[in-house]
């Protein structure tokens, strides 16, 4: 019997940015990275797309907050996806620089 994230591996979305213009997108590889994840490989998941963490962390924490309602929980969050969008940023540019520089 197939599992869950058996088929959802299968049945991943293509990326639109790498299809049509054969260059990565800022979220290349999250759906991956959340596969290994769930599959239980983290340094799989944190080497594929090393926002994920963050990322789901800063999900949970925004429903908690806004479950319990916490002190400083709306300053959290911001460095939170701050912290999230500087991670994706610096991989993005890490996958762009490594990949020009291994293509000359």
């Amino acid at each position: 019997m197939i599992s869950l994230i058996d088929w959802w591996k299968e049945h991943l979305l293509t990326c639109p940015s790498k299809y049509f213009f054969h260059v990565d997108c800022p979220g290349c590889g999250l759906q991956r990275s959340i596969a290994a994840l769930l599959e239980g490989d983290l340094l799989k998941s944190l080497t594929l797309y090393p926002a994920t963490i963050p990322i789901f962390f800063c999900l949970i924490f925004t429903a908690l907050h806004l479950k319990l309602g916490f002190k400083c929980g709306a300053a959290a969050i911001k460095w939170l996806a701050i912290l999230s969008a500087a991670i994706i940023a610096a991989f993005y540019l890490y996958k762009l620089l490594a990949h020009q520089l291994l293509a000359t």
